[in-house]
């Protein structure tokens, strides 16, 4: 995929701002995940507390989550296009709004490794590539973090339609790290829906050594689509 992002907005066609893909209004327009679950990114309430009630009483294996988007409106169309599409465009677009989200953090927050959720071959072939792994990429190179690589280890069911428990129980000791890790890990996936296969690549991080582990996703299923 090519990385520029030449011509106007990508979401209204008018100007964009300089080396941007999008123009100011629609920029401040688009589904930030604001009020959202500290842990798990769960988009939550505008009062509540700052873990949602679900980690406090099973917290998953990944400490906190960043996901600055929620799967809604306009993004919701940028992915398909990116996921099933392959548009090279949309996938640039997703990636450099959560690069520009991500370079906010501070530097204490940022990991050590990058790791993708990893997809079966089949399911790779079947969307003709492995979108994870281009949105690491993507982000190792412009962040300066190395990436280490996971894999699949089985060929799980699809978990469209799964609720969470079934996707756990779908996913379990489904992933296995290359080498030993050190440090703080970030898991990687381009929607985070229930969590439940970062949870499990999570799991497998801290199993090849790494001493904590956040969950890093473009966009978070709003609870009222989540499956």
């Amino acid at each position: 995929m090519r990385h520029s992002l030449p011509g106007p907005c990508s979401f209204c066609l008018s100007p964009a701002l300089p080396g941007r893909a999008w123009c100011r209004s629609c920029l401040d327009a688009l589904p930030w995940n604001v009020q959202a679950c500290r842990q798990c990114g769960e988009p939550l309430p505008a009062v509540a507390a700052e873990r949602c009630g679900r980690c406090l009483s099973q917290p998953p294996a990944f400490n906190w989550t960043f996901a600055g988007l929620r799967y809604d409106a306009e993004i919701v169309t940028l992915m398909h296009r990116f996921k099933f599409s392959g548009k090279p465009r949309a996938g640039v677009v997703l990636a450099s709004l959560m690069l520009e989200t991500l370079k906010a953090l501070p530097q204490k927050d940022m990991p050590q490794t990058l790791v993708a959720l990893p997809r079966h071959p089949s399911r790779a072939r079947e969307f003709g590539f492995d979108q994870a792994a281009w949105l690491t990429t993507y982000l190792s190179r412009h962040l300066g973090i190395v990436e280490a690589k996971a894999h699949r280890v089985r060929h799980t069911p699809t978990q469209r339609g799964l609720d969470r428990r079934a996707r756990q129980r779908n996913l379990r000791n489904a992933f296995r790290i290359d080498g030993p890790l050190t440090g703080r890990v970030a898991v990687v996936d381009d929607i985070m829906t229930t969590g439940a296969s970062l949870d499990e690549l999570a799991r497998a991080c801290l199993t090849a050594g790494a001493d904590e582990v956040l969950a890093w996703a473009i966009a978070r299923t709003p609870p009222a689509t989540a499956g």
